[in-house]
């Protein structure tokens, strides 16, 4: 035992030791050894340290319920104060040995309140410049900033998610903020695009002229008016109470949601709606607000979606700065967090051909890599005109129209080139700029070539003499692959000269060993820095810790203009990811006042487009001379192989007031007539449904002429089911198979009979026979012999009747049609459980009756068998008829006259066929579409009204349908505003003086 002690003894102090000498021999502790975005810095000299001034609150203490006296203001609220960031520490320098070096993080000088001067310009603000060698990013704590005392909680108590409750409940976590960072791909100064200068144009009037209205026209207006602003009242006030600071309002469940960046997108997207509605305490609050948003930093999205955040962000906040006054309103700070948020969203911009990254990595270690744009959705790349020129506008500084006009050219170029529909353009579009064919064509061309050069080559090498050299053999083996072809090339004095670097040696002979990571750039194209795997949401690259110092001809490519993207079949239409591209061009042309033409040209080519390939009539009840707008496919042939899809969707309703705008401005009389026609069709989508609500997609069944289309409802029914002709022989199949049938069963019974006698003749003799055996003495003693008894005991199969109208086999009619029909009775059947069981003991009881045959029936033709006949097992129920088939689908669906299927059932509230009604009635002048406008109103109002607001619903088909707990910002941004606006005075937000971007934002027009 003792020895065995000993040696655990010796066991513990070697590896104490080993421990010991492992500890002195690096006694710096490697504090720097992450490699990832922090860095080490220390405090500049005399500056305060990190637990001076910049302590976090206490974590129970509100942040934003007071203001936080003495306290510098964050760095996000002054950021043209911003120092450049430190360069990063010498790693070489090294503390006295034996200490434990910690990394402290750089503290910030608190830059000096300035006065904000309402009536003065307003200046770009200059961002500190990232530098993209430095892989760090600014860690800094989540700012405090001071608001109003009577401002409520940012994140209401109770109502968090868990990942915002464990953010706020932490005083330690850390926050990476978005920095400003060089540019990749420039544009110089002086090609800088510039807004158009000069007097606007004299553009024809869009309103129609009111006259006098009288006292119960105005009564009934106001009346209706202020029931809406109500609702909005409701909305507002359940938002302020349960989501304030945060994206939307969850009005079932008096919750949030953030899917927006959590940037608080409904106070936003909502601020110039309480404007217009005269809600100017509310508006004040809010807008006071705006200045604690922080777009530096985003707690919910590592991406940021350029499309959205452009239009309901950007644009919300310009025009509540218009709405309110401007530079006399007071309100400067609106116009401010705009061009903090344009600053971000410049670098979406910073590609080799200035096409936009759609969803923007907006952290310093992925924003400072180089980007390509790649495929992107028409809408998405066209939708940013009408903001960034209003905030050129504002500010003075053409950069933001240059961002935006660049990809109006590229538009303009493609459809100048022409698309497979002239006029209007593919759903998806490649805006890399590069073409990537021509260059995979140019590199097989190379390739080949230097094949051909090599072989050249190598019959040359062979002509020439040789000497033995086996020194020189075996190095040359060792390098030299087993099959090389050398290329010759010329020297500058026009002699032959093997290249002999390309196969490893150098032209004197010698060989050149490459490591691993040498490419040959003579065989092999030389590959793109910081070519990396797609992040995902991100059309960038993932930055590399080890990039080299940024090569702009490494990106350099075969260059091209917009084109289609992706592979086969292109779709064309008015609707989702497509629509408001076509909506800006007429609206663009009046914010730059006519003074650039080329919005005017791309307007009238889409609508002659839309005219000719995508309008059409559906036929409905009463005949109502209505137009919708489909959506077609085509792989490169239209007039041969064009696919068209009838649709009806709720985005595409826009269209009617795009083509009443378009023809009022472009002096388009026949396009105000369609435009009517447009929004009278969603008017009728809205009518047609249970609920009072059109749906967010169906279909309907087209007119052959839009001249006259009267209703036909064996037409209608024939697109109901299109198989209309397979039903009914499958129908006329089954009753032969009927008639068949029912002459073999007279046969049986016929055949039966007979057998019944055989039977009983048989039975008497046996009975005789046992008679006899009562008194055999021998009647003990088993003798075996054939037993009569048992020929033909099995009792013929018995098949239950079927019932009439009795669904057929799912092979042959739709499974959600057999599900609606009864199997037939069982006799012996009980309840459920019962009817279970007795199934479950037929399937297991071999000697059921549908198992073998029973002991009393007879078999046809007297020939004994105890196998059931398998064909009278197969149920054969009757199939449903065209008629049957498209009642019950009538009756299950709930599908109204004229539609074809409901393929989404849902509205979420959206705005686009009030804003047709709205500009057909301000254009036109015709009370009629405020009474259409307001049935609509009424539906919506009674389905989606809850006690906190408004929410989307499940099911337009259903009289009663269900609330899903989601009230988008454009609820008030848009929906509400149109509404109010139906029923306000024609001078509010006059299209003469106004005009709106696609989230219902008024811009003010210039004059």
């Amino acid at each position: 035992m003792p020895r065995r002690r000993s040696r655990y003894v010796l066991l513990v102090a070697f590896v104490m030791a080993f421990m010991l000498y492992q500890v002195f021999k690096n006694p710096e502790w490697d504090a720097t050894s992450y490699t990832g975005s922090i860095k080490p810095n220390t405090p500049e000299k005399g500056q305060a340290t990190q637990n001076d001034k910049t302590k976090l609150p206490p974590v129970n203490e509100p942040v934003v319920n007071k203001p936080l006296n003495n306290q510098p203001p964050p760095d996000h609220e002054h950021p043209h104060d911003q120092e450049e960031d430190e360069p990063e520490q010498n790693p070489k320098k090294q503390t006295a040995k034996g200490t434990v070096k910690i990394p402290q993080l750089k503290t910030e000088k608190a830059p000096p309140k300035e006065k904000v001067n309402p009536t003065k310009s307003v200046n770009t603000p200059t961002m500190p410049v990232y530098d993209p060698k430095d892989k760090s990013a600014e860690i800094t704590k989540a700012a405090n900033l001071p608001v109003d005392e009577d401002l409520h909680a940012t994140k209401p108590p109770g109502r968090q998610n868990a990942e915002h409750v464990a953010q706020s409940a932490s005083s330690t976590t850390s926050q990476i903020h978005w920095h400003k960072v060089s540019e990749h791909f420039p544009v110089p100064t002086d090609e800088i695009i510039p807004l158009p200068t000069g007097k606007p144009k004299d553009i024809p009037k869009i309103q129609y002229k009111f006259g006098p209205e009288s006292d119960i026209a105005k009564a009934t207006r106001e009346k209706r008016q202020a029931e809406i602003k109500a609702e909005m009242q409701r909305s507002w006030g359940g938002y302020r109470q349960f989501a304030w600071m945060h994206d939307e309002l969850s009005p079932v469940s008096a919750r949030f949601r953030d899917p927006f960046c959590g940037w608080a997108a409904t106070l936003v997207d909502g601020l110039d709606t309480l404007w217009i509605m005269g809600m100017k305490d509310e508006f004040d609050e809010a807008a006071k607000a705006v200045k604690q948003i922080d777009f530096t930093f985003s707690p919910t999205r590592r991406d940021i979606p350029v499309f959205e955040t452009i239009i309901r962000y950007l644009g919300g906040l310009l025009a509540a700065y218009d709405v309110s006054g401007g530079k006399k309103g007071g309100y400067d700070v609106l116009l401010d967090k705009a061009v903090e948020l344009a600053e971000i969203l410049m670098g979406v911009f910073d590609t080799p051909n200035r096409m936009p990254i759609l969803y923007y990595n907006w952290q310093p270690q992925y924003a400072s890599q180089p980007h390509r744009a790649s495929t992107v959705g028409v809408a998405e790349l066209g939708s940013m005109s009408m903001e960034f020129t209003r905030l050129a506008q504002l500010t003075g500084k053409n950069k933001y129209y240059d961002a935006i006009a660049r990809i109006t050219d590229a538009f303009e170029d493609l459809q100048n080139r022409g698309t497979t529909i002239n006029g209007i353009f593919p759903e998806q579009l490649d805006a890399s700029g590069c073409n990537r064919t021509a260059e995979a064509v140019r590199y097989q061309e190379s390739q080949a070539a230097l094949a051909s050069a090599s072989a050249a080559a190598a019959a040359e090498t062979e002509k020439e003499p040789k000497g033995h050299q086996p020194d020189a053999d075996a190095k040359r083996d060792a390098v030299l692959p087993a099959k090389t072809g050398v290329p010759k090339a010329v020297d500058s004095e026009g002699k032959a000269s093997l290249r002999k670097r390309a196969a490893g040696v150098t032209e004197d002979g010698e060989s050149v060993v490459k490591d691993s990571t040498t490419s040959d750039k003579d065989t092999i194209p030389k590959p793109i820095v910081n070519e990396q795997p797609l992040f995902p949401g991100n059309s960038g690259r993932r930055p590399s810790p080890t990039t080299p110092e940024f090569d702009k001809s490494e990106w350099e490519c075969i260059k091209q203009g917009l084109a289609p993207g992706g592979w086969g079949y292109q779709q064309y239409s008015m609707g989702g990811s497509q629509d408001s591209t076509y909506e800006y061009f007429p609206k663009e042309y009046l914010m730059l006042g006519g003074l650039e033409p080329k919005y005017k040209t791309m307007h009238i080519k889409t609508v002659e487009a839309v005219k000719k390939w995508l309008l059409y009539r559906p036929m409905v009840p009463n005949g109502r001379d209505i137009l919708f707008s489909a959506k077609v496919s085509t792989g490169g042939d239209p007039e041969n192989d064009l696919r068209t899809e009838y649709e009806v969707t709720h985005l595409t309703c826009f269209i009617g007031g795009m083509f009443g705008l378009g023809g009022k401005i472009f002096e388009r009389p026949e396009d105000i007539e369609i435009a009517k026609k447009l929004t009278d069709g969603c008017v009728w989508a809205y009518e047609s449904m249970p609920s009072g609500i059109m749906p967010e997609g169906a279909s309907v069944v087209p007119c052959a002429s839009t001249q006259s289309c009267p209703w036909n409802e064996t037409l209608w029914w024939e697109h109901l089911d299109p198989s209309a002709g397979w039903r009914d022989q499958q129908v006329a199949e089954w009753e032969e198979r009927k008639r068949n049938k029912k002459n073999e069963e007279l046969r049986r019974q016929e055949a039966g009979e007979k057998f019944s006698v055989d039977k009983a003749t048989a039975k008497l003799d046996a009975e005789k026979s046992d008679k006899k055996d009562e008194t055999d003495p021998f009647a003990d003693i088993h003798v075996p012999k054939e037993d009569p008894k048992k020929v033909g005991e099995a009792k013929m199969t018995e098949y239950p009747a079927l019932e009439p109208g009795t669904n057929q086999s799912p092979s042959n009619v739709d499974e959600h049609l057999l599900k609606k029909r009864t199997p037939p009775s069982d006799p012996r059947q009980g309840t459920a459980d019962e009817a279970a069981s007795n199934s479950l003991k037929d399937k297991l009881d071999l000697n059921s009756a549908g198992n073998s045959a029973s002991n009393d029936s007879p078999v046809s033709g007297g020939v004994v068998s105890s196998i059931p006949v398998v064909e009278e097992t197969i149920r054969d129920p009757k199939p449903l008829s065209h008629e049957e088939f498209v009642k019950d689908k009538l009756e299950s669906e709930k599908i109204p006259p004229g539609f074809v299927n409901i393929n989404a059932r849902r509205y979420i509230l959206r705005p686009e066929a009030i804003e047709s009604v709205w500009y057909m009635y301000r254009i036109t002048g015709d009370p009629v579409w405020q009474e259409k406008g307001w049935k609509m109103w009424e539906a919506i109002h009674k389905h989606t009204r809850t006690e906190y607001g408004a929410s989307a619903i499940d099911d337009v088909l259903s009289a009663t349908p269900q609330t899903v707990d989601e009230m988008e910002s454009f609820w008030v941004a848009e929906t509400l505003k149109y509404f109010y606006l139906l029923f306000s005075t024609p001078d509010v937000v006059s299209l003469d003086d106004w005009v709106l971007n696609t989230e219902a934002h008024p811009f003010k027009r210039p004059v």
